[in-house]
């Protein structure tokens, strides 16, 4: 028989055994999303794998918090699909545009202490800016850049397709970039507001924006996994892969988009973990564990209405639904009769959907790896009828229908795009004619080159094949692994290519922005070198009508031609025997061989083509 001692040991023994069994459950239930812990969300996890289903998305996590405390979080699917690496709440996803509110928030910091006012000029604190005219630069607020109502459209393609890792040089280009209506006359989404809001943030600071996120938000908020650049999130690990639906609707990775120069608008990457403690702030009027971290006159001044977005008048879906405003960095609704703050964010690869209900203490955040997903906004939705105790929707049940409709509206666009093509036309020059690099200040360059008797483009190191559409109007194609992807063709976007009075391709205009006319490309042909030797073949006098014309050569082999009366002009060589004027556009000559001799020059310009003879040598 034991003694008492033993049983007594034998009796704490299994009292730890037991005690450490109930500390893994409880971890289990805690790591597995608190979905036992509420009875209000009895069934939800069963709609939430529908959504998954329907949408075909890789994975997505979400979080919701009441109050002071977050009562689930869980993942769903994958963040790495190809080797099945399960989502959970710590998995870092790409928030997009979410970030608005985070760059917001620190000017409502500096306002705070007295470092700025909503109501100065952006142009006190980046004395360089400018925008496109006098009454933008004399009128916009920064306010106005806050609440999208500078009456800029959004010139997306300027940053996309053109980033650039200096802000500076960014915000540089918002002097050509064209407004379509006046000031604070209509409220229309810009990502440059924002990047305008975080340049005057590292002016005031003397640190860069994504210093401030981290030393005012990330730390006292405990977001410790959190990035502000594509490559922290490449460094962390359970990181999500990004991924899109092909043309066959089958799963797709992407590849990382780096925001760069442009992040205050969208750069910050996070988990549905570390997003809680952001809502938890913004649901307790700034404070996170009874410190302040946003001022609160800030925080209910972003919340409430600065522009009229839409009407948002009630539809048959959505009854309650009573409007559509916008706060700072916040998109203002009503859901089901109760008051919705949220934004949501897209980026390559990514979708996102962070909310809350001010009224009812209720916060839910949704991050998937799906290209622009209806995910977040359906699994926000169904959350918040489950938590709002509102008549509860078919979510996932109305976007398999609204799909469907989707997918045969599509179809019938792609047969009105094939009506629209002109058949049996052809390009009006050679396609030589058409390479040279094309550049717009408010933009970027790009170049266009001939490889194997084709047109490409090239821009960032990618490589597109430009397939003719109809007359001068050909269409960007991606090209992957080393071959044209014929499934963008009729769905891309395409470049107009127009002409000079000399006959010359002058300009490449590309539909980047809807809201005003085609961006126009200026044209610069391609250059060749030319070596010293050959130059000297044309030096020499020509005689144009009496008129003696000199042809010689200065500053580092550059050929000029001089005519008494004018100034010199400088010589770019574009071809064997050709020239354009450096400095006059729609000029150019060219240099004729009789017997392997220059003999004459042809001077070709807008007001036609004149022809001088060489002068024999003295």
């Amino acid at each position: 028989m034991k003694s008492k001692i033993h049983k007594i040991v034998d009796n704490n023994r299994n009292s730890l055994s037991k005690n450490r069994i109930l500390i893994i459950a409880l971890t289990l239930i805690y790591t597995l999303g608190f979905s036992q812990t509420d009875k209000r969300l009895k069934g939800i996890e069963k709609q939430f794998n529908s959504v998954l289903e329907s949408t075909k998305a890789a994975g997505f996590a979400v979080a919701i918090v009441e109050g002071d405390k977050v009562i689930y979080a869980k993942g769903f699917g994958y963040s790495d699909y190809e080797n099945k690496v399960s989502v959970d709440a710590n998995t870092l996803f790409a928030i997009g545009s979410s970030t608005k509110a985070f760059t917001s928030s620190l000017l409502g910091l500096h306002r705070e202490a007295d470092k700025l006012s909503f109501d100065d000029s952006p142009r006190k604190y980046i004395p360089e800016l400018e925008f496109y005219n006098n009454d933008m630069n004399n009128t916009i607020i920064i306010k106005d850049l806050m609440r999208h109502s500078t009456g800029l459209p959004r010139h997306d393609g300027s940053w996309y397709f053109f980033p650039n890792p200096s802000k500076d040089s960014l915000v540089a280009r918002l002097k050509y970039h064209e407004p379509f209506t006046g000031v604070r006359q209509k409220w229309y989404y810009n990502n440059f507001g924002f990047l305008a809001q975080g340049v005057i943030t590292e002016r005031i600071t003397g640190k860069s924006w994504e210093e401030n996120i981290e030393e005012q938000f990330f730390k006292p908020l405990g977001m410790d996994r959190s990035k502000t650049t594509i490559d922290g999130m490449k460094k962390s690990s359970n990181a999500a892969f990004g991924y899109k639906l092909d043309a066959d609707r089958n799963i797709e990775k992407t590849d990382y988009y780096d925001i760069s120069g442009m992040s205050p608008a969208g750069s910050i990457n996070s988990s549905v973990n570390d997003m809680s403690a952001w809502l938890i702030t913004w649901i307790n009027n700034g404070k996170y564990k009874d410190e302040q971290i946003i001022p609160e006159a800030y925080v209910k001044e972003a919340m409430s209405s600065q522009m009229v977005v839409a009407a948002g008048l009630p539809s048959k879906e959505l009854p309650d639904a009573q409007f559509a405003n916008y706060g700072y960095g916040w998109f203002l609704h009503s859901y089901k009769g109760h008051y919705m703050v949220e934004h949501g964010g897209n980026i390559d690869g990514f979708s996102a959907s962070v909310g809350f209900y001010p009224s009812d203490s209720l916060g839910i955040v949704v991050l998937a790896n799906q290209n622009g997903s209806a995910v977040p906004r359906l699994i926000r939705n169904i959350a918040a009828d489950h938590m709002l105790k509102v008549k509860k929707t078919e979510w996932a049940k109305k976007h398999k229908e609204d799909l469907e409709k989707a997918l045969k509206t599509q179809e019938k666009v792609e047969e009105d795009k094939e009506l629209s093509n002109v058949k049996n036309t052809k390009p009006s020059h050679t396609r030589i004619d058409y390479t040279g690099s094309y550049a717009h200040k408010g933009y970027g360059k790009f170049n266009v080159v001939v490889k194997n008797d084709s047109l490409f483009s090239k821009l960032n190191n990618k490589t597109q094949y430009l397939s003719h559409f109809h007359y001068d109007t050909f269409e960007f194609i991606d090209v992957k692994d080393g071959k044209v992807d014929t499934t963008g063709i009729g769905s891309s976007i395409k470049i107009i290519f127009t002409t000079n009075v000399s006959g010359d391709i002058d300009y490449g205009r590309i539909a980047a922005e809807p809201m005003v006319d085609a961006i126009a490309f200026k044209r610069t042909p391609n250059t060749i070198d030319v070596d010293a030797k050959t130059l000297e073949q044309y030096v020499g006098k020509y005689d144009l009508a009496g008129t003696e014309i000199k042809a010689y050569i200065k500053d580092e082999n550059v050929l000029y031609v001089f005519l008494k009366g004018q100034p010199e002009y400088a010589l770019i060589p574009t071809a064997e025997d050709k020239f354009n004027f450096k400095t006059l556009e729609g000029f150019k000559i060219e240099f004729i061989k009789i017997d392997d001799k220059i003999a004459e020059v042809k001077f070709i310009q807008p007001n036609g083509i004149f022809v001088a003879k060489r002068k024999s040598e003295d």
